[in-house]
């Protein structure tokens, strides 16, 4: 008798114990508890060592850390009628651990089912290439509207991310065709660009060079008129002053000294082998005088013979060496002024296609 009731005591005891521990509840620091009793909210629970009457009372803790969701992906029709599939991934935060179990059954499930919805009518409000090129504006509309929706469950969305947009088989290929294309058009036009400067920069390499061609094939005909000029100067002032020296040698001889002069002249035409017959001008005189040589002789008058000055006034300026190098050195400043400023105009245009690249490039 005494060991059945020591049996059942100690059966007793256990159940106590059994129900004791059922009424400990350990809250964590990222959680909340929610004290619900018969039916009836008591109130939350703090983060820490808890005890509550077991059997009776329920407690639901809710986890108030950022939680990550991940919203499936769905094929979305755009504006203008590309098929797309897109997804996102979604941050919440419960702030009110009341409002977001009682409010919704799973706000969970909830926000996700809404973040699809929502997601597929903003897409389909715009063109496909709007929606590749502004995913930070959809970001920022999609986490607008879901926080305003999601604030009467107690759930605070953070930030909305699109995952991806793929669009489907067909749209794709037409889209890399189009990429093509428009590479194939930038290629186009560089090359273009590229021809276009190798033609003017070789127009400008062509004028330079006539340039310097007619500049040199200038000083050239220049140089070579004033070597000629001079060279006639010469040749005509010495032929002068040679016949000026012929004309005063002269003034002593007779008329039969220039007979004889003149047989010797015939003589040295004559020699030769072809046949030559020479009537020399004034043919009566010369037999007269050569009658006169061979008989008697003939005085020469006083009033033939004449003086001869020499003048050189017919002569003109003749350019010295100074004259000469002054006139060449002038041609090569001229020249030097010309590249100069073929070189400034250069230098202006090079400084202009600077600043074009400068405006294209911003």
């Amino acid at each position: 008798m005494a060991f059945f009731e020591t049996l059942v005591t100690l059966f007793l005891v256990i159940i106590i114990l059994i129900i004791f521990a059922r009424g400990v509840i350990i809250v964590q620091p990222y959680e909340q508890g929610l004290q619900i009793r018969l039916g009836r909210y008591i109130g939350r629970m703090n983060p820490g060592f808890r005890w509550v009457i077991p059997l009776i009372t329920q407690v639901v803790k809710l986890d108030l850390r950022t939680l990550v969701m991940d919203v499936p992906s769905q094929e979305v029709i755009t504006k203008d009628n590309s098929p797309t599939n897109v997804d996102a991934i979604v941050y919440i935060r419960v702030i009110d651990p009341e409002k977001a179990f009682f409010e919704v059954a799973n706000y969970r499930m909830a926000t996700v089912a809404l973040a699809q919805t929502t997601l597929r009518g903003i897409i389909g409000d715009m063109e496909l290439d709007e929606v590749l090129y502004n995913r930070e504006s959809i970001n920022t509309k999609l986490r607008d509207i879901l926080d305003r929706e999601t604030d009467q469950w107690g759930v605070k969305v953070e930030r909305v991310e699109i995952k991806e947009v793929d669009p489907v088989g067909t749209v794709k290929q037409a889209m890399t065709e189009q990429t093509a294309a428009e590479r194939e058009r930038r290629a186009a036009i560089l090359r273009a660009d590229g021809e276009k400067r190798s033609a003017i920069l070789k127009a400008e390499g062509l004028k330079k060079s006539m340039i310097l061609e007619a500049e040199g094939e200038r000083q050239s005909k220049i140089l070579k008129a004033e070597g000629e000029r001079m060279s006639q100067i010469l040749r005509s002032q010495g032929e002068s002053q040679g016949l000026r020296i012929l004309a005063l040698g002269s003034r002593s001889l007779d008329k039969r000294a220039i007979t004889v002069l003149s047989f010797d002249a015939l003589k040295t035409m004559a020699q030769g082998q072809a046949t030559k017959i020479i009537f020399p001008f004034e043919i009566s005189s010369l037999i007269k005088q050569g009658a006169k040589y061979l008989g008697a002789t003939e005085s020469m008058d006083d009033n033939e013979a004449y003086d001869i000055t020499l003048d050189e006034s017919i002569l003109g300026d003749i350019p010295t060496a100074e004259r000469i190098s002054e006139v060449v050195k002038s041609i090569e400043e001229e020249t030097r002024a010309i590249m100069k400023e073929e070189v400034m105009v250069d230098k202006g245009k090079n400084i202009s296609d600077l600043d074009e690249k400068k405006l294209v490039s911003e």
